[in-house]
């Protein structure tokens, strides 16, 4: 089913809450007693076998016995009950329920028999779920508070949560600020309606400028990545289970399948997602995206009443790829007369302690037309701050030491629909997300990925199929004994490698499997020996074929070239430092597929140590048209292959024309 028949959660014309209570405190009275005062305009149901009436509504022992239509019903009672509840639902003709209730895929293999009874029950009737094991719904439009704490505000931001908690810190920031959400959904265990069915249904919702989701995983990785194809609004995205603990975390908590947390990164940033790292920046950059005007450029002056916030933030805007401005002569000549004497005509430009509003007005029009960007710091009690700030300017405004009239100002001036930051880093954070990719430097920072194959090619077969594919690879030949190795290294000439040829060894030079430069026979018969001793002592089981005998690579930048085929979103296509710096520094690139020539130079240029590629201290630039070929080789391999899991070209030596493949690894399912 898609997000169109989602409308019942957000715009029902009456409510049953089955497990209403007449106990104050207990969330059956909480969610009913929130649903009345909140302003539910519908009708209103309270289910409940042993009470007449409950908060003056009259009480009905089942849902079926209401007589009207019930579009919503919320469902707050043990888990063991929820099957015949959304039977009786179904019965009724309910188009949507809540589960509030806990008990189900989180608790263990009973409760997860229990959630997929509820699923399939509800799957039946066409009843649509949410949860089970979450906090509940919020439309402050409509309105309806089927949730709790009891909060009304209406604004642009809809917040989706598969945690309660990270959901409703949200939504509590958002009314303390006076800001307000367009709506709140706490997802739980996601036995129907899940994130995308969510997003799908904002994208189109009119109250809504900005999606905020707070995620452990997805469910459908194919969908998730059509819907962002196609989504127009911008969506903040907290995505937790980053590390190898937390995943395993977000995978009990809510049985989400986290996924690697690499993968997420790089889906992202491709469809231009913005990530948050933690729930401050969850919340400022969903109030960015709803408030800010994007800037045309990444030029900013900072005004400020207080050099030391003034300082943080220039340190912030430029870690930020921000352009903190000189301030122009004219602009300069143009403040004469309105700041004090003793303030330093520079940016940032502090106006001392003895600004206050005026002064700040006055200062804000004559720069406007010199920066993409005024960052305006108030950085003391400045009474009526609020009516020098203009809504919908090129204007980020800083409120911070200010005490009671801080908070009194900053709400009128959300109020205007101008959003306040606490401090200058995240403002800037929150400014940068919104700032066009190509004005500012960008920041990558990806995970290497683990192998995933089961069977893997000896190194003399796996030269072949990437030669067979068009890459040039360094002159090599097989060899099954001592004496065959010398002849071909008599062939190829000296000096030469030896590399083990095993299909069960991953990485070769961890146990002994690699000798470089050998320069004479008798020294390569002692290598060759040496090798298979110190091969056979850590992987005595290890099927041998041979060794691999190659002329010796010129020198060059060293990178890696690989693809590794995520079972969820398919093939990644890697591009990094390589020879060991790789695994010593995770100096990568990633992206998905499809692949395309501009993608390609975006991820060479991506890396920490692309300065390497282009010619450091004075050496040549490498072949970055050959580096892209190879990216796009490796793309067509993935596309055409789907048996193979992994490839890693790792060393590839890269020159100012061309480059060559020493070593290569290849993975099949």
């Amino acid at each position: 089913m898609g997000s169109t028949d989602l409308r019942a959660f957000f715009h029902p014309d009456s409510i049953a809450v089955i497990g209403a209570s007449e106990s104050a405190g207990k969330l059956g009275h909480e969610i009913l007693k929130n649903l009345v005062e909140g302003g539910f305009p519908g009708a209103l149901y309270p289910i409940n076998p042993k009470s007449e009436r409950i908060l003056d509504l009259t009480c009905f022992r089942n849902v079926k016995d209401v007589p009207d239509n019930v579009d919503l019903t919320i469902l707050i009672i043990p888990a063991r009950l929820v099957p015949q509840a959304l039977q009786d639902c179904g019965e009724k003709g309910v188009k949507g329920a809540v589960i509030i209730s806990g008990g189900f895929s989180e608790a263990g293999p009973e409760g997860d028999e229990l959630q997929k009874a509820a699923a399939s029950v509800a799957g039946r009737y066409g009843v649509r779920l949410i949860g089970p094991n979450c906090q509940g719904v919020n439309n402050p439009y409509h309105p309806l508070c089927a949730s709790w704490p009891l909060l009304t505000r209406k604004g642009a931001v809809a917040v989706i949560s598969q945690s309660g908690t990270v959901g409703a810190a949200m939504m509590d920031w958002f009314s303390l600020e006076e800001l307000g959400v367009s709506s709140f959904v706490s997802l739980g265990n996601r036995a129907d309606v899940d994130e995308i069915d969510l997003i799908q249904y904002f994208e189109n919702d009119p109250n809504t400028r900005v999606i905020a989701v707070y995620i452990e995983g997805v469910k459908d990785a194919a969908r998730f990545r059509k819907t962002l194809e196609s989504l127009s609004k911008p969506l903040v995205v907290l995505k937790s289970g980053r590390t190898p603990g937390g995943r395993v975390a977000a995978e009990s908590h809510t049985k989400s399948l986290a996924g690697t947390d690499a993968i997420y990164s790089s889906l992202f940033q491709h469809y231009g997602v913005c990530r948050a790292e933690t729930i401050e920046e969850f919340f400022d950059f969903a109030k960015g995206f709803a408030y800010l005007t994007p800037p045309k450029g990444n030029s900013i002056l900072f005004v400020t009443t207080s050099g030391g916030a003034a300082i943080l933030a220039t340190d912030t805007a430029e870690q930020e790829g921000l352009q903190v401005a000189r301030l122009p002569a004219e602009l300069a000549a143009q403040l004469e007369g309105i700041i004090p004497a003793h303030a330093i005509r520079s940016n940032p430009l502090d106006l001392t302690g003895d600004a206050n509003a005026r002064m700040f007005q006055e200062v804000i029009e004559r720069a406007r037309p010199y920066y993409d960007t005024l960052g305006v710091i108030f950085g003391d009690p400045i009474l009526d701050a609020s009516q020098v700030v203009t809504p919908g300017a090129n204007e980020l405004i800083i409120f911070l030491g200010g005490a009671e009239v801080e908070r009194s100002e900053k709400l009128k001036m959300h109020h205007l629909g101008i959003p306040v930051f606490p401090t200058p880093e995240r403002a800037i954070r929150a400014l940068a997300q919104i700032t066009p990719a190509e004005k500012k430097a960008s920041r990558a920072k990806h995970t290497f990925l683990a192998a995933t194959g089961r069977s893997q090619l000896g190194v003399f077969e796996s030269l072949n199929f990437i030669k067979s594919k068009g890459f040039d690879c360094i002159v090599n030949r097989f060899a099954e004994s001592p004496g065959k190795a010398v002849h071909h290294a008599h062939l190829i000439g000296f000096p030469i490698s030896l590399k083990i040829d095993s299909p069960d060894i991953l990485h070769k030079s961890d146990c002994g499997g690699v000798r470089l430069n050998l320069q004479t026979p008798h020294g390569l018969r002692n290598a060759y020996d040496h090798m298979m001793e110190k091969v056979k002592a850590h992987h005595p089981d290890a099927r041998i074929n041979g060794v691999l005998v190659s002329a010796m690579a010129a020198p060059g930048v060293e990178v890696i070239l690989g693809m590794n085929r995520d079972p969820q979103f398919g093939p990644i296509i890697i591009f990094g430092l390589g020879g060991i710096s790789v695994e010593l520094f995770r100096d990568v690139s990633m992206r998905l597929l499809p692949l395309d020539r501009t993608e390609a130079v975006k991820m060479i240029n991506e890396i920490k140590s692309a300065s390497l590629l282009k010619g450091f201290r004075g050496q040549q630039p490498v072949d970055e048209n050959a580096l892209v070929d190879g990216l796009l080789k490796l793309a067509q391999i993935a596309e055409e292959h789907e048996d193979i899991t992994e490839i890693d070209l790792n060393p590839v030596f890269a020159y100012p024309e061309g480059i060559v493949v020493v070593d290569a690894r290849i993975l099949r399912a």
